[in-house]
């Protein structure tokens, strides 16, 4: 039995799949069973930004996994305190502490807690178009009615106003509001890059009502949108900035870096079994190590912005509008997104739905500008068709 037949009698049935069975990657490239090859503009939803088998990652996770593979947080431990210090040092200045987790979501959760128990208060402002994941707390952050409408009903106190809407927000925040929680770049919303004065806008409104900022770059973190984190495009220093994705080279991992005005964090408020495990830990110093040695936000900026204007200059009908920031890039359609996924699958490159009628990219930074090319002219075909 094949892996898609034998993955199909046992899956969970959660997934929409794709008829290939990935077996390998390297870089910006995955082969499927049969051997055919892919430029992942995929990328495990953004995860793969240093590339698939990264060698300074793998080196790292072979010789971890030698020593240690898991120490809980209840003991110290020296790769754990790296990254810790790491962390702190590359996120803005205002941030001096972290939490470890598992995922985008269970930091969003964790971030969602720390803001109830910092402020004492217990309601939460988000956008419309936003995503934040899918357990309980992060799903009701997230907006599309899709996701939520299953579960209802989901955790009182949370709001949802337009996005780019600073009236909107005035109105929503109350001495109610623990926090805000926002994307620079709503990604699963369609790729929309934020306003700077909006976003400037809404961090103002938060210190002067006393409610904390979250700000959600799971999916823009390490480098994605031309900078090492979006906040610094945006000169924003937010109380609480989410992780993921990206941070540990492919391996899972979240974390929360917050600051000062986080308060009444005390041992024993939340925790994590597996969140800061050494090896996930050694992964993250490896792969954050190789994006600043490599300066990939720079290469993320320029190639994605060599992208974005080759799209636009192909001048095909089908495309109502090209955007993003950096190597995160949504192309809005006239028409659904789904047909021509499935066209770009059997021409070899891999790329994702933002929505029903935007096709995202989300390659490694380490793609060649070759091929990055090859994505282009692969996109003029199936666009064209």
């Amino acid at each position: 039995m094949d892996s898609i037949a034998l993955e199909s009698q046992y899956t969970s049935g959660c997934y929409p799949k794709r008829e290939i069975a990935v077996v390998r990657g390297e870089g910006a490239r995955v082969w499927d069973e049969q051997g055919n090859e892919y430029i992942d503009c995929v990328a495990g939803h953004g995860v793969g930004i240093v590339g698939h088998c990264n060698p300074a990652v793998v080196a790292a996770i072979c010789e971890q996994a030698g020593t240690l593979i898991t120490c809980p947080e209840i003991f110290y431990n020296d790769i754990r305190a790296k990254l810790l210090e790491k962390l702190v040092a590359i996120t803005p200045a205002n941030l001096t502490r972290a939490y470890l987790a598992n995922s985008g979501t269970e930091a969003i959760e964790a971030a969602l807690k720390f803001a109830r128990l910092s402020t004492g208060r217990t309601g939460y402002v988000a956008t419309k178009s936003g995503f934040h994941g899918r357990t309980m707390g992060a799903l009701s952050a997230t907006w599309e009615p899709k996701y939520r409408k299953p579960y209802m009903p989901l955790i009182a106190g949370f709001s949802h106003v337009s996005y780019g809407d600073l009236e909107q927000m005035d109105a929503a925040i109350t001495d109610e509001t623990a926090s805000v929680i926002i994307e620079p770049v709503q990604g699963e919303g369609g790729v929309n890059p934020g306003d700077a004065a909006y976003l400037q806008g809404v961090q103002a409104l938060c210190r002067e009502r006393g409610a904390l900022m979250i700000l959600d770059e799971v999916q823009t973190g390490f480098g994605r949108t031309g900078s090492l984190f979006a906040c610094e495009q945006f000169g924003l220093e937010p109380d609480l900035l989410c992780l993921a994705k990206a941070i540990a080279g492919g391996l899972p991992m979240g974390a929360v870096v917050f600051s000062e005005t986080v308060q009444n964090i005390k041992p024993g408020v939340h925790g994590s079994t597996f969140g800061g495990n050494p090896l996930a830990c050694a992964a993250a110093n490896a792969a954050i190590d190789f994006i600043i040695d490599n300066d990939l936000p720079a290469e993320a900026l320029r190639k994605g912005q060599w992208l974005m204007d080759r799209v636009r200059g192909m001048d095909l009908r089908v495309v109502k509008e090209v955007r993003g920031m950096g190597l995160m890039i949504g192309i809005q359609l006239r028409k659904r997104a789904v047909p021509y996924l499935r066209a770009l699958l059997a021409e070899g490159v891999l790329a994702l739905p933002a929505g029903s009628r935007v096709v995202r990219l989300l390659p490694p930074l380490v793609i060649t500008d070759e091929e990055l090319a090859t994505v282009c002219e692969t996109l003029q075909k199936v666009l064209s068709a």
